[in-house]
């Protein structure tokens, strides 16, 4: 598989929950922070978005979508300026998959919701991941209208099986948002030159080096050999670039050194196969490039916060919540 596929696979969605909103003149609601990502989109109308931590509101416009891969807690309305009301005042009673009606709607007509994970890294790997994610480009949003359409037919008519469709179809949206915002990063100007304008904004995390040609060729590297003994010097060379300058560059956009990457990268495989698999660690030290035991619980260790099979017993419970934690704020 592809990096972001990779990452999307060990997220491991557990739940979701989408409800529509018919919005109508002067409005504004507060969301609180979830663990999960937030996801809205616009069918028509207009609406600002405002997110916690985020410096500037985002303007959303007909077709737009929009995700919050922190779950950070949002003010969605007609304008940022106005004190928001307890979106839980006003949604409880509506059931999932409900449309509400809001202040008499007519004006902004559009989908909420949000994913939450059931994998143990999910902290970690949302943590990777830009904060705000907006899909506006014409191009893009065709490719999510069709998605979109048949999820706000399944919500105005329950049919038998709707349910699950919708929430095939939100997962769906969710691959082809961050897809888009890929093609995005990486399209019109060079990817080296959209990476260093990543770079040059603070945009720190593996998926802006995914838009640079020569580091996701390494990226690349990493995620389909794992076992494989790299070294900086044969990832730059798959990079095709020379090792020091590799090596700073990918320290810069990426926000670690190659060879921590790898190892983060390795112990997220581990975790995955030790909560959800019965191959023990003399069988997955080996697949992931360590030749003794002992060197792949210090590693793991050293990255989880706790021994592997502490992990899989799940009694470190506070030490995944530091580590989530520490991730997001890198983020």
């Amino acid at each position: 598989m592809d990096p972001l596929s990779d990452v999307l696979s060990l997220l491991k969605p557990r739940s979701y929950m989408f409800r529509g909103l018919d919005a109508g003149g002067q409005w504004s609601l507060h969301f609180k922070a979830l663990q999960g990502i937030r996801c809205y989109a616009l069918l028509s109308g207009e609406f600002w978005l405002t997110v916690e931590g985020y410096p500037d509101p985002v303007h959303l416009k007909e077709g737009d979508c929009v995700l919050l891969p922190g779950g950070q807690p949002a003010k969605l309305g007609s304008d940022p300026a106005l004190t928001p009301v307890d979106a839980s005042i006003v949604f409880p009673t509506v059931k999932e998959g409900g449309i509400v009606t809001y202040n008499g709607g007519g004006d902004c007509y559009g989908l909420g919701g949000y994913f939450e994970f059931a994998g143990r890294n999910a902290g970690i790997l949302l943590g990777f991941l830009p904060a705000v994610v907006h899909i506006y480009r014409e191009s893009d949003k065709k490719a999510l209208r069709g998605s979109l359409e048949q999820i706000m037919q399944e919500l105005r008519e329950p049919q038998p099986g709707g349910t699950l469709i919708a929430q095939h179809l939100a997962y769906l949206m969710l691959i082809q948002a961050l897809r888009l915002f890929l093609m995005e990063r990486a399209g019109g100007t060079e990817g080296a030159e959209a990476a260093k304008n990543a770079q040059s904004a603070g945009a720190v995390g593996w998926i802006y080096a995914l838009t640079d040609r020569q580091l996701s060729a390494a990226i690349h590297a990493m995620h389909e050999n794992p076992a494989q003994k790299w070294t900086i010097q044969s990832l730059a060379e798959r990079a095709c670039m020379s090792r020091s300058t590799f090596a700073l560059k990918f320290k810069k956009l990426v926000g670690e050194s190659p060879m921590n990457y790898l190892t983060r990268w390795r112990m997220m495989l581990a975790g995955d196969r030790l909560m959800n698999s019965s191959d023990p660690i003399s069988i997955i030290a080996p697949s992931l490039g360590y030749e003794s035991e002992s060197a792949f619980s210090t590693a793991f260790k050293r990255i989880m916060q706790c021994s592997p099979r502490e992990y899989s017993l799940g009694r470190t419970e506070i030490a995944r919540i530091k580590l989530d934690t520490q991730f997001q704020n890198r983020s």
